[in-house]
């Protein structure tokens, strides 16, 4: 009589593989298999942990992602829609061949795609208005193609156009649209195209620095002198000299930098003007990325947490995802800055409602220099190569 093993192995079709309990050599892999599950238990276990913290590890980062306020791209209006009417200028003591003319908008916004430029805005909002003042514009550039940050400050009393408005300060334009205006008018005026923007206000800097520690900042016995006015004057500090400090590295908490960062001069006690100003502010940023150079990208992701909630921003979750997984490497990027109107293209003029402005002597040079600054002659297309 046959035996049944044989009928089965007599009967398994081409292909397949007898898997019954029947089988004679169940016992050895039984055997087999208990002698393996040990490490299969062992690997099974380390990969569930895996998954779990790193879902853990992928929630708390979408939740840090989620305290920062984005709001939506807004589109602003192309430079090649803007209408400009020089008679608007109500410049009295400025020639008409300062004032900025129709026929030098470019039909496109530079752009390169390597680099980043983000609009960054202090909004003074103390009266909770719809739209502040804006006592800093600095554009800060991410350049991959020459591995560089770059600082460029708008002075706000800079004579523009704003977008279907007309000739005015370019502060002006936030008070009247918000960030989006204030886009709308740099890219008009200079060619240039900004992809984003970041807002804080003095409240959130002011906690953003406390934040942070406070901040060390190589301070004049004048600018000390100045904080220490201010905070005393606006009561902020029981004492007329809070800081005691000599001349040089001075730790500041957040209060005590923003007023170095308002800082324009006061009769009497610190000289300067807004020029002195812009270059405070850049100061400010320049020593803030220097102390980012030395955190850990788990300690930058925990700012982001803590800093975010006072931040408003068009850049979405991805490009924000993207910028904080890179961040160590743009710290390492040499750090150069700019302002405009530079020294040797503006005229301090009146208007004829006898406002104090700085108007451009030549916008061709204006805009030439930005644009060599932002790209250092890199290849460059417009909005409307790409459309």
């Amino acid at each position: 009589m046959a035996d049944k093993n044989d009928f089965r192995q007599n009967n398994i079709p081409d292909g397949y593989t007898d898997i019954s309990s029947g089988r004679t050599d169940y016992k050895d892999n039984k055997n087999k298999s208990k002698k393996k599950s040990p490490f299969k238990n062992i690997l099974i276990s380390i990969l569930s942990v895996v998954f779990i913290v790193a879902g853990i590890g992928m929630v708390y980062y979408y939740s840090i992602l989620n305290s920062v306020n984005v709001v939506a791209k807004t589109k602003t209006p192309t430079v090649s829609s803007v209408s400009i009417d020089p008679s608007d200028s109500e410049l009295g003591n400025v020639s008409v061949s300062s004032e900025y003319h129709s026929e030098m908008v470019h039909d496109g916004l530079i752009n390169d795609s390597n680099v980043l430029n983000i609009l960054l805005i202090g909004e003074d909002n103390r009266h909770e208005a719809e739209h502040g003042r804006t006592d800093t514009m600095i554009v800060l550039t991410i350049d991959n193609n020459n591995k560089e940050l770059k600082l460029t400050s708008f002075m706000r009393d800079l004579w523009v156009n704003i977008p279907d408005y007309g000739m005015e300060r370019i502060n002006v334009a936030y008070t009247i649209g918000g960030a989006p205006t204030t886009v709308a008018t740099i890219e008009s005026n200079f060619g240039i195209d900004i992809d984003r923007y970041a807002i804080v206000d003095f409240s959130s800097f002011t906690k953003i620095i406390d934040v942070l520690g406070g901040i060390d900042m190589e301070l004049t016995d004048e600018e000390i002198d100045y904080i220490n006015w201010q905070t005393w004057k606006n009561k902020q500090a029981d004492t007329r000299y809070e800081i005691q400090a000599e001349p040089g590295i001075v730790h500041l908490k957040g209060r005590q930098a923003l007023w170095h960062a308002r800082n324009r001069g006061q009769d009497g006690i610190c000289s300067g003007s807004d020029f002195t100003r812009t270059q405070r502010q850049r100061n400010v940023l320049k020593t803030l990325m220097e102390d980012f150079k030395e955190a850990s990208l788990t300690q930058i992701i925990s700012i982001v947490n803590e800093v975010g909630p006072l931040i408003t921003t068009d850049l979405s979750y991805y490009e924000i995802t993207v910028l904080v997984a890179n961040a160590l490497t743009y710290l390492k990027y040499d750090v150069s800055e700019f302002r405009l109107p530079s020294d040797d293209n503006y005229s301090d003029v009146t208007t004829s409602g006898g406002a104090r402005v700085l108007a451009v002597n030549d916008w061709g040079k204006a805009r030439n220099d930005l644009l060599d600054f932002v790209f250092n002659d890199q290849p460059l297309s417009t909005d409307t190569d790409s459309e």
